[in-house]
């Protein structure tokens, strides 16, 4: 068996309880009478149906009468008093006031202009003062205040509120953030069943009932079966037309739903009470009170009880923002760990990443991953790569939230269904304005069962049905998947400023890049311009050399010896050797210095045509050529026809010793480029020294072996870099060697920025 702890209103038709006005009932309960006052002379204007019985007078002939005349002697002149001191909210004891008919305690607080007065019977235990209660009081306060975690201050609150009231059973009821409701705390004898772990939707108790739980903290129902007593006269008939229905929602005598009051009666329940908890101006949860017999606790014990829902508001915030303190405390120093480290490493990803551990602190995750300038580094357990980069991309279309946090990941992404072991809850933060770069921790499916009391999920009623409450409290159990451990407040609040922080270091970086930038982009400018104008003046005095040292061999040959004629040869060669120094340079400066202009380039074509301009080199040797189905591709066309020209030109080069040449030009594709490859079995290199291959002026080989001034692939390395590209070699000695240039699919941003390595 499962109950509500719903003290207002638990409907089957939730909508329609929604709509009840069950802050304007026109009724009370019968254990008390309720006198609305009007006007500074303060005459009745309404009452209960039932309230001459306590005026000892004929209703009807008490309207329009003041309150001094109703109530005479010292009595009335003390209630006058305190009725012109009533306030708007909170209600207050005047005291217990013997009057002819009776003992009655009185209570008084404004609703609107007018001002309204509940007399109550004195309960049989009597009429209990707070002098008399503040010993039993202050013990409870004090175990209160020497509670020293949630769960034990939420039972001594049970506790304490049962021995106040001696009420059945006394339940703590905390509400989650959708409204539903679990018992959390709970002390009880055996006459009513246990509660304690059960959680109930939050249709049980609505929007409107937890507006009037956040307005008035407590609420009595002395006995659920009584007939409720109707306000007189109706309304329209005695204050004029159009009057408005009398606001009771600081009533303590307040009617309540016809339906809530069958609901208490088919669970064995005959009387509640709750008071509200309150956590600032949100209603937290409730303290619920039930009782299996009629129950009136005096109006005393129900202020003492209110004071203890204060204290427990008071004590629950500080337990709560202490422990969030610490933690946040400790959050920070986490962050401080890992901005030193991005600050002490050369990229700040790879601070991050050797940071392992306490990134996954920061988020209290068992997974990571950075996604950064398209790569993707994942830390412990986390989905695939291609399920990290699928969420990259939802998170980029949603385009608002710099910091997102769910522990359902389903609810963003449902295909995230198939990794919910490493990631059902998700927290991330984004790093960049520019592109989707994000930080994400991820924690894994918790699977749990929650007991309802009753089944949540039953159908509403039939429109124009009836409300009816449920009948059956019989516990219900749901399994609850593809959720994880929810993240704390702190956490949340911890990863915006590391995000802050993180965009600091990237934006700080970029300022320190652009600056760099601009002095790079000029001191190559003046270094190519140096760099052309040095080759460009140095081309005519070394035709000169080599011209005149071959006008002076061709006319002094006869009267020359032969070591005479050497030296001559020898400063002829050099001569033009640095000629075609000098020309590599100017052709590789020209190369960083030229525009580029992007057209479609069918590479099939392209190598056939660079075929045949190099079969002079290829002329009389058996060379086999493989050369697959190439793509077309963007770029430069002279450009590229210069990569493929050195390329070709080198593997036919370096096979010339090959009986059997080789050379094999195919293509890999992959989503974002194309690889062209050009393959070879000639001499190869030794991949210690493959970092000299793409240097300008830098050989491998002896002159004396193969002819070159190691240019060739400097040009062709600054012609893909150019393009957005990437090239790379492999080799081994005697085996061959294979390039492998990369070119991007799109269209490039043409690079602006020359070469450092000019």
């Amino acid at each position: 068996m499962t109950t509500t702890v719903s003290n207002d209103t638990t409907f089957h038709d939730s909508e329609a309880c929604a709509r009840e006005p069950i802050h304007i009932p026109e009724s009370v309960q019968p254990h008390g009478h309720l006198l609305v006052f009007s006007g500074a002379d303060l005459r009745l204007l309404r009452a209960s149906a039932r309230a001459g019985e306590a005026l000892g007078v004929e209703l009807e002939r008490a309207f329009g009468q003041t309150a001094d005349r109703l109530f005479a002697g010292e009595v009335g002149a003390e209630l006058c008093r305190g009725l012109g001191q009533a306030p708007a909210r909170e209600p207050i004891q005047l005291g217990v006031a013997h009057l002819p008919t009776g003992s009655f305690q009185t209570i008084a607080h404004r609703s609107g202009d007018a001002v309204v007065l509940e007399l109550e019977g004195v309960p049989s235990e009597g009429a209990r003062t707070l002098e008399s209660l503040y010993p039993d009081l202050r013990k409870s306060i004090h175990s209160l205040q020497s509670a020293t975690d949630l769960g034990g201050l939420m039972a001594q609150t049970a506790v304490a509120v049962r021995a106040l009231t001696g009420f059945d059973r006394v339940m703590v009821y905390q509400f989650d953030a959708q409204w539903n409701g679990t018992v959390i705390a709970e002390d009880r004898n055996e006459r009513l069943p246990s509660y304690l772990d059960l959680r109930f939707p939050a249709s049980d108790i609505p929007e409107q009932a937890r507006r009037l739980y956040a307005l008035n903290r407590l609420r009595l129902i002395a006995d659920a079966r009584y007939a409720p007593v109707p306000i007189l006269p109706p309304v329209g008939e005695g204050g004029g037309e159009g009057e408005a229905p009398l606001d009771l929602g600081f009533s303590v005598l307040r009617s309540v739903s016809p339906v809530h009051r069958e609901y208490m009666r088919n669970m064995g329940t005959a009387a509640s009470m709750s008071i509200s908890v309150m956590d600032g101006d949100r209603l937290w949860g409730l303290i619920s009170c039930h009782h299996a017999g009629p129950r009136q606790p005096a109006f005393s014990v129900r202020t003492a009880c209110d004071l203890l829902g204060q204290v427990l508001s008071i004590k629950m915030t500080a337990l709560d923002r202490g422990d969030a303190a610490e933690h946040r405390i400790r959050l920070k120093r986490i962050e401080a760990r890992l901005l030193a480290h991005m600050a002490a490493a050369e990229h700040f990803v790879t601070g991050l990443v050797e940071a392992h551990d306490d990134l996954l602190t920061l988020g209290d995750a068992e997974g990571a991953a950075i996604l950064f300038e398209d790569r993707c580094h994942r830390i412990g357990r986390t989905p695939p790569e291609a399920m990290i980069r699928r969420i990259a991309r939802r998170l980029s279309e949603r385009g608002e939230d710099e910091v997102f946090a769910t522990d359902s990941l389903v609810s963003l992404l449902p295909e995230a269904e198939s990794c919910t072991d490493t990631a059902s809850g998700l927290l991330a933060i984004s790093i960049s304005q520019l592109h989707p770069s994000y930080v994400f921790w991820f924690r894994p499916e918790v699977v749990r069962t929650v007991k309802w009391g009753g089944d949540p999920h039953k159908p509403a009623a039939q429109a124009g049905a009836a409300l009816s409450p449920r009948r059956s409290f019989e516990t219900w159990k749901e399994t609850v998947r593809l959720q994880a451990l929810p993240w704390r407040a702190g956490e949340i609040e911890t990863a915006r400023d590391f995000r802050n922080a993180i965009v600091g270091i990237v934006l700080r970086k970029a300022e320190e890049m652009a600056a760099l930038n601009v002095e790079l982009q000029r001191s190559n400018s003046e270094l190519a311009a140096f760099s052309y104008s040095v080759s460009h003046d140095l081309r005519a005095p070394f035709r000169h050399v080599t011209s005149y040292a071959e006008l002076l061999r061709a006319r002094a040959a006869s009267k020359l010896d032969t070591r005479e004629l050497h030296y001559l040869d020898t400063i002829i060669d050099a001569a033009t050797s640095a000629g075609q120094l000098v020309d590599g340079l100017l052709q590789f400066s020209h190369l960083g210095r030229a525009s580029l202009t992007f057209v479609d380039i069918d590479m099939n074509r392209l190598v056939i045509e660079v075929r045949r301009l190099l079969a002079p080199e290829a002329e009389g040797r058996a060379i086999r050529w493989t050369v697959e189905d190439l793509p077309t591709i963007q770029g430069d066309p002279m450009m590229i026809r210069l990569v493929m020209q050195n390329l070709l030109s080198n593997a036919i080069k370096y096979t010339r010793n090959r009986p059997d040449a080789a050379i094999r030009v195919g293509c890999h594709a992959t989503p974002d480029a194309f690889e062209i490859v050009v393959e070879d079995n000639g001499t190869g290199f030794d991949m210690t020294y493959a970092h000299k291959l793409f240097g300008v002026f830098q050989r491998l080989h002896r002159e004396e072996e193969f002819e070159g001034i190691g240019i060739g692939l400097a040009n062709v390395r600054r012609i893909v870099e150019r393009h957005g590209g990437q090239i790379r070699a492999e080799g081994k000695l005697e085996q061959g060697a294979t390039f492998t240039v990369s070119l991007p699919r799109s269209q490039p941003r043409p690079l602006t920025i020359l070469d450092s390595k000019v």
